[in-house]
């Protein structure tokens, strides 16, 4: 790998998550530095993992179910 850059899968046993999660956060531009050659993305060696995005307050748990008023 080039200088200064690791690997997807590097980066995924150091943020303990999946390869594929990786790749889609590169794609989305969540991953500030990471560049695409070829197939394989290079992310920066002093790259912050992203913070999750998903909602975990559980606001919108159950939101299709009818209220009986």
């Amino acid at each position: 790998m080039i200088n200064g850059y690791e690997t997807v899968n590097d980066k995924a046993e150091k943020w303990n998550l999946t390869t594929r999660t990786i790749q889609s956060m590169c794609a989305e531009g969540k991953i500030p530095g990471a560049v695409k050659f070829g197939k394989a993305w290079a992310i920066p060696v002093d790259a912050v993992k992203p913070t999750d995005g998903r909602e975990k307050s559980g606001i919108y748990k159950g939101w299709r179910k009818k209220k009986d008023d």
